[in-house]
Order: structure tokens, then C-alpha cells, then sequence
């Protein structure tokens, strides 16, 4: 498996099309219709297949998005140098077929649950999310088939209602996390603690639910 740093460093190394988002790397590239989309597609696969691997592929309206990651024994994914020398065969394809990567458009949403013992809630919402109570990989919850967004336990002290507990972390690229940022201040929202930027800044609505804008910056 590779750090988030040499991760990083592969991106500025040959790499642009794609980002670190919190599992997987992530490109998306713009189609101009579904039989373009779907062409790529099918040479993405095909490639995947010689190589032995399994990307996350979704074709969606005017875009291709195709994220890169290696699950090890316990189910946790992580970005090896096998997903790094197929993003590099995926990004040719994309310029075999003529389409446009659009790196600052890729997103990841994660969920996040404050507990003071994740080993007790753990198997209920991975139950819940997943349909079996042991896709737990060290403190998240990670659907093996990426129905649900992961979900992951941040150890807290014990404390009661109403505190808030959930937040969502949204993951994206390093260069329109700020512009994101300002966006949501300007539609109300405000900046609550940005000590841990580029890797978060915590954000809340008017309401005072808060939410963290995160990118694979200053990360381990």
C-alpha cells in the first residue's frame, strides 16, 4: 500500500487526471454522449481485466467517473502501485477516445459517527448499511460493493443527547476546496475551526449542524 503522500507525489508526477479522495484514487472525464461514455468504458474494462483489477466505473450524464483501489485481507482499500500504473493506462484511453479529465469535479461523501466505544456499535450499523455485521475494518464501516457511502467512528468522551454526533465528510480535490468553502459561508454557513486545513476545516449550517471539507493534503 502507498501513503497518502506518495500518493500525492505520484499525482504531480504524471498523474493530473486524478485525486486522492479518502480511499480510492478518483478521475472523471467528460463525454460528449452515451456511446462515447460507454466505448471508454469498455476499453477502461478491458484493461482492468488484463491487469487483474477492479475499478469502481460509473457512467453518468456527461462524464465517466472511474475511482482506483486495492482492498487488502481485512477488507480496508488503499491505493497500491498497481492502481497507480492503471490510472496512468486509463488517462491514455481517455485520450484515445478524446474525452477531458475534470480532476477538481471528483467527490467522495463519507459519514461520520462520534462514539466513545466504536467496538459496540460498530456491527449494528455495519448490519444496517451492509446486510452483515462484520464489514468493519479497524474504526469504519466499508460496504465491500460501495452501495453506501463508508462510515467511520470518531472516538469521543462519553456524553448524552442532543450533542451532535453525525457529520459528513466531504472529500474533494485540493484545488476547489476553497472556493467550496467560500460558497457554503456565502450561503450562509460558517467557518468553525480551519487549524487542521488543507486536511479539514469544520464548517456549520445556520443551524449549527457541522460538516468537514476534507482533501488528502498534510495527511500521513
Amino acid at each position: 500500500m502507498l501513503s497518502n503522500r506518495e500518493v500525492i507525489a505520484a499525482i504531480a508526477d504524471g498523474l493530473g487526471d486524478w485525486r486522492k479522495l479518502a480511499q480510492p484514487l478518483a478521475a472523471r472525464f467528460r463525454t460528449a454522449d452515451t456511446v462515447a461514455a460507454a466505448a471508454f468504458v469498455g476499453a477502461v474494462a478491458g484493461a482492468a481485466a488484463a491487469a487483474g483489477r477492479h475499478p469502481e466505473i460509473r457512467l453518468g450524464y456527461g462524464a465517466v467517473d472511474v475511482a482506483l483501489s486495492t482492498a487488502d485481507e481485512s477488507g480496508g482499500r488503499w491505493v497500491t502501485a498497481a492502481d497507480l500504473d492503471l490510472a496512468r493506462t486509463v488517462s491514455g484511453l481517455a485520450r484515445e477516445h478524446g474525452l477531458t479529465a475534470v480532476p477538481g469535479e471528483v467527490t467522495q461523501l463519507e459519514l461520520a459517527l462520534d462514539t466513545a466505544d466504536h467496538t459496540a456499535v460498530a456491527p449494528f450499523w455495519s448490519a444496517l448499511l451492509t446486510g452483515e455485521p462484520g464489514h468493519v475494518v479497524g474504526d469504519t464501516v466499508l460496504d465491500p460493493t460501495n452501495r453506501v457511502p463508508s462510515l467511520w467512528f470518531q472516538g469521543t468522551d462519553p456524553h448524552a443527547t442532543p450533542r451532535q454526533r453525525w457529520h459528513a465528510d466531504l472529500w474533494l480535490a485540493p484545488e476547489v476546496a476553497e472556493d467550496r468553502i467560500a460558497a457554503a459561508v456565502a450561503a450562509g454557513g460558517t467557518v468553525v475551526d480551519a487549524s487542521g486545513a488543507p486536511s479539514f476545516t469544520v464548517l456549520a449550517d445556520p443551524d449549527g449542524n457541522k460538516v468537514c471539507v476534507c482533501t488528502a493534503l498534510d495527511r500521513d
